[in-house]
């Protein structure tokens, strides 16, 4: 008997989307397409621990109406709510954990960029993440593309669209226009919510 995941690979986005752009979209459906994934969770991390302590960060679920209004009606796309849901630091192997327990995702794979592939091996209860995961590291401009030693990760290409929220932020902060960098729905949310200014 097939297991759900070989059925249905399910691949995970996770981020703190503040805001989401273009880029991630763009990342995403790059890693749907090498990965032959038919579900893509983003992940819309509640407390991201590794950058709460170094900045604010906007409220969960305004972030979370960020990336439904980003991510559209893009088949097999979803938005994820339940480290939101959770509440306090979001950590991927309690996610995981969960996914599994719920839904019968195993072996999913998680998906980031080379700036952070290097750096799994600091994430909360890393090494029963290795074993229960898949990794899909994507070149992302400025960033050396190294694959994290002892996890089961592959490299794939880019869009090289080379966009960061925190550039968004900042454009929104000095009054500079973001149209190229984010879904016309996504600035309405950003002035309705009265972010980044």
């Amino acid at each position: 008997m097939a297991t759900k995941a070989a059925a249905s690979p399910v691949g995970i986005f996770g981020g703190t989307f503040d805001p989401p752009h273009l880029g991630h979209v763009a990342a995403a459906r790059r890693a749907v397409r090498a990965l032959g994934l038919e579900r893509m969770l983003f992940v819309v991390a509640n407390d991201p621990w590794q950058k709460s302590p170094d900045r604010t960060i906007s409220p969960a679920r305004e972030r979370v109406a960020m990336v439904e209004h980003a991510i559209g009606d893009l088949e097999g796309f979803e938005v994820c709510t339940l480290e939101v849901d959770r509440g306090g630091p979001s950590y991927t192997i309690e996610t995981v954990r969960e996914l599994e327990r719920s839904q019968g995702v195993v072996e999913p794979w998680i998906i980031v960029g080379s700036d952070l592939s290097l750096t799994l091996d600091s994430w909360e209860d890393a090494h029963d993440l290795k074993s229960l995961v898949r990794v899909a590291v994507l070149a992302r401009p400025g960033s050396p593309l190294a694959l994290p030693a002892g996890w089961r990760a592959v490299a794939l290409d880019s869009d090289d669209l080379d966009i960061s929220s925190s550039q968004i932020r900042h454009a929104v902060a000095n009054g500079q226009g973001i149209n190229d960098f984010v879904p016309e729905s996504v600035i309405r949310d950003i002035a309705a919510f009265d972010l980044y200014a």
